[in-house]
């Protein structure tokens, strides 16, 4: 059986020291959970494109997909339905606009917030990935035994 995954593309905003996240609104997942901005890959989009989609989408902003650079790749195994994830964390090097919330009917409020001091509840595997990337490691995997 050929193995399918869900592809998640995270966009990590670091100024200052201090990364922004989101306070989701969300009926389906995370409802008042900080998390990145992030979203899934749609049918027929490269990863940076989908990341880039998601920046327009979320915050308001406008990354060219040359301009992102992978940060990190957590594997996660989803302990809600069991569905493997890969969740592709990427930071722009560059943006034009202002970030702003473009989705407050998915969004609560967006906030910058330093690495050594984030609020709670943020997203489990955002916790890990944030991490991983403040200590340079590119993969980190999540749930699975093996």
């Amino acid at each position: 059986m050929t193995y399918r995954t869900v592809i998640g593309v995270h966009l990590v905003l670091i100024e200052e020291g201090r990364v922004l996240l989101g306070l989701r609104r969300s009926a389906a997942y995370a409802d008042k959970t900080w998390h990145t901005p992030a979203g899934h890959l749609e049918h027929g989009e490269s990863v940076a494109a989908g990341a880039a989609r998601e920046a327009k989408e979320e915050l308001g902003i406008v990354i060219d997909p040359a301009d992102l650079e992978l940060v990190h790749t957590l594997h996660d195994l989803d302990a809600d339905d069991g569905a493997g994830r890969l969740q592709l964390f990427f930071r722009p090097a560059r943006y034009t606009g202002e970030v702003t919330n473009a989705e407050p009917d998915k969004c609560h409020r967006l906030q910058w917030w330093t690495l050594d001091a984030l609020p709670e509840p943020v997203v489990g595997y955002t916790v890990q990935a944030l991490a991983a990337i403040a200590a340079g490691e590119p993969l980190s995997v999540r749930g699975f035994s093996a």
